[in-house]
Formats: C-alpha cells, sequence, structure tokens
C-alpha cells in the first residue's frame, strides 16, 4: 500500500508546474507587456539565489528586479534596452546566459579545458603504469642460493625443512 502512495506523489511531482513566484501586485494589466516582463524575467538571474530566474524567485531582491522590470517596460523601453540597463548596473553575472565575450571566455570554455586537461592526466597517468612485459631471469648461483636458504632458516637442500 504505501508503495502506491509513494509512486503517486512521485507522478504528482513529476507532472508539477514551476510554481511561479510573481505576486499578484506586480501583474501588469496589459497582457502583452506582462508577456514581455515574463520573458525577459527568465533570463534574468536572481542576485540571492544565483541559479534561479527571478521570475522564479522569492526573494526580495528579485521582487525588486521584476518591479524594475515592468516598470521600464511600462516606459516604453525595448527588452534590449531593459537588458542593457541590468547589464549596465549589474554586469553580466545577472544574466543567466552571459554572453560569450574576452572577460567570460572562462566561464564558457573553462569546463571544457578542465576536461582536457583531465583526460590528458588520466592519460598520462595510466601510460606510465603499464605492466612491463615479463622477462626471464638469470638462475641464482650456488653461493647466492646457499645464503638464501640460510636466511629463510632451511636445514639443508634434501629435507627443505625449517630449523
Amino acid at each position: 500500500m504505501s508503495v502506491r502512495i509513494l509512486a503517486n506523489l512521485c507522478a504528482l511531482f513529476m507532472f508539477a508546474v514551476a510554481a511561479h513566484a510573481v505576486q499578484p501586485d506586480e501583474v501588469l494589466k496589459d497582457p502583452a507587456l506582462e508577456a514581455r516582463a515574463r520573458e525577459l524575467s527568465k533570463d534574468i538571474r536572481c542576485l540571492v539565489c544565483q541559479n534561479q530566474s527571478i521570475d522564479d524567485s522569492n526573494a526580495d531582491l528579485a521582487r525588486d528586479l521584476r518591479v524594475l522590470v515592468r516598470e521600464r517596460l511600462t516606459q516604453g523601453e525595448s527588452n534590449d534596452q531593459v537588458m542593457d540597463y541590468l547589464v549596465k548596473r549589474y554586469g553580466d553575472f545577472v544574466l543567466l546566459r552571459p554572453p560569450v565575450k574576452a572577460s567570460t571566455y572562462l566561464l564558457w570554455y573553462g569546463p571544457i579545458i578542465i576536461f582536457v586537461m583531465g583526460a590528458l592526466g588520466l592519460f598520462i597517468y595510466f601510460r606510465g603504469r603499464r605492466i612491463a612485459p615479463v622477462t626471464t631471469t638469470a638462475a641464482l648461483s650456488e653461493d647466492e642460493q646457499q645464503r638464501i636458504e640460510a636466511l629463510l632458516g632451511f636445514k639443508g637442500d634434501d629435507d627443505r625443512q625449517f630449523k
């Protein structure tokens, strides 16, 4: 019985639509402007949560940014103008998908460089650990054989028993 309940709960969570943090008092009366604001809000990072858009965040700063976006849109600014304003004010960090440019090369290409360096390091490591082919060794001399037997505690050549 409990497995069935657990399966139903999992199904509910899988099909649940993400709840938006936009408050009713923030919603614009013009549906076209509200749609533009929502579209912009999905691409702007919450500076407190860092990996959430301001559309999904309940943080106070995210609310302030949502209100700011809506104010600028109602003043007649284009989407690009609103985004440019936010980038000038907060830097490229405010964008969930920062542009590829000299200051963000490490952000975009760093993981690839780290992966290649790691793969190269593993290759060099395992290449150095190759097992050498088995070579034949020379037989021990009679003197060496007697010294080993003496060290191991053998009584004689024939019985090979310990003392």
